[in-house]
């Protein structure tokens, strides 16, 4: 069986050789580690109480990985570096989840409370306040509140200028304080 005949769940090369190989621009070596870690990976952060965002935190870990293919070095198994940046991964969503939370906090006075009755209903009332907004502003909304993302990695997300970041989020609020207010 040649190597071109072979199955991803069958590759023999050891996970260090596959991301060498990655590193050295083949990039289709990257796909059987996807396949390889990506149940473990979900395991991994459901296990740390991430039940709803796994699937974007695995997603993030591999383009970290993938980012750092020309730096890459063999200094232990290709496992302990890929779980040290899921570990960092964690850490950065349990970070930017308290921005959130303290953001949340901070504007509470100006965000409309649910009533005790239908929660559900006031987080399909926000959900669809944000799909309404044009998608420019919708894109800042969920980038900065969603993603806890800085406006200037969101500028350079976005390629505009930070200032032009931060009317669009502004417009935004305001926005969505009429629509949730009724105005």
């Amino acid at each position: 069986m040649s190597n071109g005949d072979r199955n991803e769940g069958d590759d023999a090369r050891s996970d260090e050789a596959l991301m060498m190989e990655v590193r050295a621009g083949h990039t289709e070596s990257f796909s059987p580690l996807i396949c390889k870690y990506q149940q473990p990976l979900v395991n991994f952060f459901r296990r740390l109480g991430v039940y709803t965002d796994a699937e974007d935190l695995i997603q993030e870990t591999f383009l970290k990985v993938y980012r750092y293919r020309r730096r890459y070095r063999v200094t232990a198994k290709f496992s302990t570096f890929l779980y040290r940046v899921a570990r960092n991964v964690w850490v950065d969503h349990c970070r930017k989840a308290a921005r959130r939370k303290d953001l949340l906090e901070r504007y509470e006075d100006d965000v409309p409370k649910p009533s005790d009755r239908q929660p559900t209903a006031a987080r399909l009332d926000v959900q669809e306040a944000v799909a309404a907004l044009p998608e420019k502003l919708r894109m800042v909304v969920v980038l900065s509140i969603y993603q806890g993302m800085k406006y200037e990695q969101i500028a350079e997300i976005l390629g505009i200028p930070a200032g032009t970041v931060k009317s669009r989020m502004h417009l935004a609020m305001g926005r969505l304080k009429e629509h949730m207010h009724g105005d």
